[in-house]
């Protein structure tokens, strides 16, 4: 994912205050390594990848059959970060996590279409509405040790946003800091992580930072309905600057028919899969830091990535029970479903 690594690197040495974002990244989100691929997607043909490589700052399209770069847009500021393909295929929407904003490119071509404003370190992106619409959370400040809970101030503004996803107009915000106070919850942060939305559209169900548990949150009542906590470990460090990123569950995917949410325990070390009627945990099946879900092809079955074990776990959605694990590289983040022609080989 990285056939043009030297390049880029006598870029960012002879600018020094790219080589500054560059070495931050390291020291901070990259937990002493480059960040080379944080998310990645299949072009509709399944001839390229599509990744975002935060450590570059920027996205390209690579073909599989070649390994060569179809192309490269750089994103503003110095980190990409996470991505979304829009229902079609046709176009992906990106973090710029350090510009603070979403830019929307071709998939095929990398032509900016368009971008919209978000609150600091946008992070994860969701299409919805068929995909007319976009929304974006924004996580703050995720990577400082200022992590005491009194020192919350300092992690920046953090909000949902959603757009238009063919004008790029911004069309709301959402603040769960106000929706938190009111249900009761001032001790929690409102640093969105990992959300999905119920199959009507009606429902966010978020992690957020440093909280073993999930958030309901209303979108047409424009409020929280239900907090649910889900099992912590004893062995947890109680440093919470020791915690990945400010995650305590980072990873979070929803089944096919909306019934069941499969949750990422990172600190934890485990996954589980969460009935959403009721918010409550399934077997705890043990993963070592578990960081990223998704929902495989035929919408059964929970894929995640963990992290410290360099292995995909499959988890059934019916059952909770794990199903396999597949050894990959260093350190699996992102972890989505791809696709290749049938006659395809490593180049």
């Amino acid at each position: 994912m990285i056939p043009d690594r030297k390049e880029r690197l006598l870029e960012i040495h002879l600018n020094p205050i790219k080589l500054i974002a560059y070495t931050y990244i390291q020291a901070t989100a990259g937990e002493g390594n480059d960040q080379l691929v944080d998310d990645m997607y299949s072009t509709p043909d399944g001839q390229s990848v599509v990744a975002s490589r935060p450590s570059f700052a920027d996205v390209v399209s690579i073909n599989i059959k070649t390994g060569k770069i179809n192309w490269r847009t750089p994103v503003e500021g110095f980190r990409a970060d996470h991505m979304a393909v829009s229902p079609d295929g046709q176009h992906v929407a990106v973090s710029a996590s350090s510009g603070n904003v979403v830019h929307v490119l071709d998939i095929n071509t990398g032509k900016e279409l368009g971008r919209f404003a978000t609150g600091d370190k946008p992070h994860e992106n969701i299409y919805f509405n068929g995909g007319n619409k976009i929304l974006n959370s924004a996580i703050g400040n995720v990577e400082t040790s200022m992590d005491a809970q009194w020192q919350d101030f300092t992690k920046g503004k953090r909000f949902i946003t959603i757009a238009d996803a063919n004008t790029f107009k911004v069309l709301k915000k959402i603040d769960f800091r106000p929706a938190l106070d009111k249900f009761g919850r001032k001790d929690l942060s409102n640093s969105v992580r990992p959300m999905v939305l119920s199959k009507d559209e009606s429902k966010i169900y978020a992690q957020v930072s440093f909280f073993n548990g999930l958030i309901e949150y209303d979108l047409n009542q424009d409020k929280i309905t239900r907090i649910g906590q889900l099992p912590g470990s004893s062995t947890i460090p109680s440093d919470r600057t020791k915690w990945v990123n400010d995650s305590r569950h980072h990873g979070l995917s929803i089944s096919g028919d909306g019934e069941k949410l499969c949750v990422a325990g990172t600190m934890d070390n485990y996954a589980t899969i969460v009935n959403r009627k009721t918010l409550t945990a399934g077997p705890l099946i043990p993963a070592g830091k578990p960081y990223w879900a998704t929902l495989s092809p035929d919408g059964k079955n929970c894929v995640i990535s963990e992290s410290e074990t360099d292995v995909v776990t499959v988890i059934d959605f019916a059952t909770g029970n794990k199903v396999m694990s597949v050894p990959v590289g260093n350190h699996p983040q992102r972890v989505r479903i791809g696709y290749a022609p049938k006659d395809w080989s490593t180049p």
